[in-house]
């Protein structure tokens, strides 16, 4: 007889299984770019490599339902995936072998630090002061708007106009997210504008309570869900609060503690969006948290190209459009240009107070006013055309009037 293989090397029990089967997976090249697992199972690795732990059960629980979580986080991504469906058949016998439930932390357990004194905490809670204390410079922000039918700013710069009908996040970071619901402006337009927004501002240490504000056409409340205008009892509960501009019609949260301030308008039956945040803070995400419209805009398959879609139906001509805008818009760039559109697709005048104030927005929280007004490209060559143009005369190389 030969000699007999030890069980050990023939274990088939879910714990050797998901062992191996993670670190063959971690090293496997062929996985879709766009599907993320690989990063759940490394994640997963690196939760349960610890040896030095106390309770081994409750932290394999913890990490089991961080895994899962995340396996849902790339299920967009992942659907037709092999490695990502074994992983979470995976997972699901790993939990009821090891008897762990699906609610509860999903982070290890760890000792709770002794509270500091209030006035610590307060300045903790203001980020300004700690950055500028650690970096010695003033903190670099950003802007973000969403207006119209919808129009949006990113932060990066980018100015695009949307289909997006129904749900869509506009931020999601480890410190804030907030939802716009799109709806049709009205059953004979084919505008959508936002209906409901919703902001969910994390719970962070001693700073603030979870908080959740929630708005819809026709009600803008001026307090949280909870019917507080704070961040809670905490020692930094006053670096989160909430402030009545125009009632039903211009509210104003600060969150002092992430630098961000965010401004909430209803004109007419539609709701904008305007945010003014730290840029450290802006990305404060993982990768399965890539779809943000402040962020990298609306998907690719969801972006309207304004010149083109002005073929749809009509509410108004052009050149009506053009005049009205032009009575609040100066300035004949994208905010103007959306302003000729939202016109031209739904014949609200209400649309044209939107682009005026998410450009008065813009002008309060864009950090260089020198890039306030965007321009369509065709009118930005025409710009950059004519300063070379200047600059050669300038310099004696063209005689104009030769």
């Amino acid at each position: 007889m030969g000699r007999p293989t030890s069980r050990r090397y023939l274990s088939t029990s879910p714990d050797s299984v998901l062992f191996k089967t993670v670190l063959l997976l971690i090293f496997w090249e062929q996985v879709d770019a766009q599907c993320k697992i690989v990063k759940c199972n490394t994640d997963y690795i690196a939760a349960i490599s610890n040896p030095r732990v106390s309770n081994k059960n409750a932290v394999l629980c913890n990490a089991l339902r961080a895994y899962s979580q995340c396996t849902r986080n790339t299920d967009r991504t992942c659907r037709g995936d092999l490695v990502y469906h074994s992983a979470v058949h995976i997972i699901e016998d790993r939990m009821i072998l090891h008897n762990c439930s699906k609610e509860g932390p999903t982070a290890p357990p760890r000792r709770q630090p002794q509270p500091l004194p209030d006035g610590h905490v307060k300045q903790a809670c203001d980020y300004d002061k700690v950055y500028r204390e650690k970096h010695e410079i003033d903190p670099k922000y950003l802007h973000c708007g969403v207006f119209g039918d919808p129009h949006v700013r990113t932060f990066s710069g980018d100015f695009q106009t949307c289909k997006v009908n129904g749900s869509w996040p506009l931020l999601d970071n480890e410190y804030l997210f907030v939802q716009a619901t799109s709806t049709p402006l009205h059953p004979s337009a084919n505008a959508t504008v936002i209906s409901k927004l919703t902001i969910i501002f994390q719970n962070m240490k001693q700073c603030i309570d979870q908080k959740v504000y929630q708005a819809e056409v026709g009600n803008l409340p001026a307090a949280f869900d909870d019917g507080s205008v704070n961040g809670g009892r905490r020692a930094g509960g006053s670096s989160l609060t909430i402030h009545e501009k125009e009632p039903g019609k211009y509210i104003e949260i600060h969150a002092a503690y992430i630098g961000t301030t965010i401004r909430v308008r209803q004109l007419g039956s539609q709701l904008s969006f305007s945010l003014r945040m730290a840029e450290e803070i802006s990305q404060a995400f993982r990768e399965e948290q890539d779809l943000q419209l402040c962020v990298g805009g609306c998907p690719s398959n969801q972006q309207i190209s304004r010149t083109k879609d002005l073929s749809r139906t009509h509410f108004l001509s052009i050149e009506s459009a053009r005049s009205v805008c032009r009575e609040r818009l100066a300035v004949e760039d994208m905010y103007f240009e959306s302003c000729v559109f939202d016109l031209m697709a739904s014949g609200n005048v209400n649309l044209t107070d939107a682009a005026f104030h998410a450009l008065e927005d813009a002008r309060d929280f864009h950090p260089e006013p020198g890039t306030l007004h965007i321009f369509s490209k065709a009118e930005s060559r025409a710009v950059l055309s004519l300063g070379l143009l200047l600059v050669l005369i300038l310099i004696g190389n063209i005689n104009p009037f030769a």
